[in-house]
């Protein structure tokens, strides 16, 4: 990898995809990716179920969807405020104790929450705070967590091991909906957010066992501003990164809008109700599913280019609902739309973890996670209002332009059309990334720097 790359644990080989004499994983599963991944698992798991057993917590206590959305948007104000600041202090810390001290954070606030619904009727006030404890712990997560992912992996099945760690995020988040919601009816709310918080007592757990023996410590250079500043130069200067998190700052603010807002409504007065709806939803994230073990035998050249075509048909979803297309036609759409989005985000890690310093990692994770979170709420707060100007239907339309027109113009950006797989090195001298089809191309001003998202998100 290029210079100043560190990657995390000493059981890894080369990366060759071969398996060592005497093991029975590929050497790209090193300790510290299997103990990510399987924390991962367990934390989807609970999660998943969580979401929808807050919302029918707050519906238990007399509230109205409007108390259920003030609760969602509780969590969501801390997450977008404190991402960048969570990216920082991965940074600045051994991003394994970020990790481990966001899960005891979210074990207690989601226990706390648990022991109010099964005693008592918890208030809204109260669960508007547990839910901003969540997001906050969130927001400190998300950055070293992912900056974590990206250092566990090297070598030539970086791809691979990629793609299996999102495929198992994606089944452990389809798999705790479908039990989250079924305990939810068995047994109450209470005792679910419960399982959540023993899956982030567990996670934490998993996270601290993390060997970071081989990573230098880090000497805080300057304050704290002087890291987000790095940060943010480190974004500005690759043309390549602060294009797609542009892009998806809009996508998914109005991917959101309309699987939120417009998409029940549709539903509602011409699919057939809830039901045909949330199949189509969960066909979705089957796709994603079928998207991930698709990419773990795939090695596309052209990472970005290869990832930025995959985002057009996230543009079919809107169009469909606003035409509207019958149930059964939208859920096979959104099962092809989940498989190509998550090539998308394979390749977007790959670009991440090919590109960027080992060092800032969690603070360019952290800029990505702002752009992909910060205007969902905006996006579908206006939803209706916009709905009530335009028309529900040209509103749809307009979704789908938007996510076309900004896809067009990534592609217009000419590093994400050249970025390149690099292949490891087979010598002792770093590689610079590979950005140019020929040794006289001449890539933008910064795309040479030493060489890692998704909710939601695809990223």
């Amino acid at each position: 990898m290029g210079s100043g790359q560190q990657h995390i644990g000493d059981d890894r080989a080369a990366g060759d995809g071969r398996k060592r004499p005497g093991l029975t994983r590929p050497s790209w599963a090193g300790r510290n990716y299997l103990l990510l991944t399987g924390a991962t698992v367990i934390a989807g798991l609970g999660s998943s179920g969580a979401l929808i057993a807050t919302a029918f917590a707050v519906l238990a206590t007399g509230g109205s969807a409007t108390d259920v959305g003030l609760v969602a948007a509780a969590r969501t104000i801390p997450l977008v405020l404190f991402l960048l600041i969570g990216g920082a202090v991965a940074d600045r810390l051994p991003r394994h104790r970020v990790m481990v001290a966001a899960n005891a954070l979210n074990c207690a606030s989601q226990g706390l929450f648990a022991v109010l619904v099964l005693t008592g009727e918890p208030r809204l006030w109260q669960m508007a705070v547990l839910a901003a404890l969540g997001g906050t712990g969130q927001a400190f997560f998300a950055p070293a967590s992912e900056g974590m992912v990206l250092a566990s992996v090297s070598g030539a099945q970086a791809g691979r091991a990629f793609a299996v760690f999102r495929m198992g995020m994606n089944g452990a988040n389809i798999g705790g909906a479908a039990l989250g919601g079924a305990l939810v009816a068995a047994v109450g709310p209470g005792w679910v957010l419960a399982v959540d918080s023993a899956a982030f007592a567990l996670a934490g757990t998993l996270r601290a066992f993390l060997d970071v023996s081989e990573v230098p410590e880090r000497a805080p250079r300057g304050g704290m501003l002087h890291d987000l500043r790095d940060g943010w130069r480190e974004v500005a200067s690759r043309p390549w990164l602060w294009a797609v998190v542009v892009q998806f700052s809009v996508v998914n603010a109005v991917v959101s809008a309309a699987e939120a807002v417009y998409g029940p409504l549709v539903a509602e007065q011409h699919l057939g109700g809830p039901g045909p709806w949330g199949l189509a939803l969960a066909a979705f994230g089957a796709g994603t599913a079928g998207g991930a073990l698709l990419m773990t035998r795939l090695k596309p050249r052209r990472i970005l280019l290869t990832g930025t075509l995959c985002v057009f048909p996230l543009a079919l979803p809107s169009a469909a609902l606003a035409v509207p297309l019958p149930a059964a036609g939208l859920t096979v759409l959104m099962f092809g739309t989940g498989i190509a989005i998550e090539v998308f985000a394979v390749m977007w890690m790959m670009a991440l973890h090919q590109e960027i310093p080992e060092e800032k990692f969690s603070r360019v994770s952290s800029y990505d996670w702002f752009g992909s979170v910060a205007m969902v709420p905006v996006a579908t707060a206006l939803a209706g209002p916009v709905q009530d100007l335009i028309g529900r239907t040209t509103a749809l339309w307009g979704c789908s332009a938007l996510i076309a027109l900004l896809t067009a113009a990534v592609l217009c950006v000419p590093d994400v059309r050249r970025l390149t797989r690099r292949e490891p090195a087979t010598s002792a001298e770093p590689t610079a990334p590979c950005l140019r089809d020929h040794p006289d191309d001449t890539p933008s001003s910064g795309s040479l720097s030493p060489s890692a998202g998704p909710p939601v998100s695809p990223r």
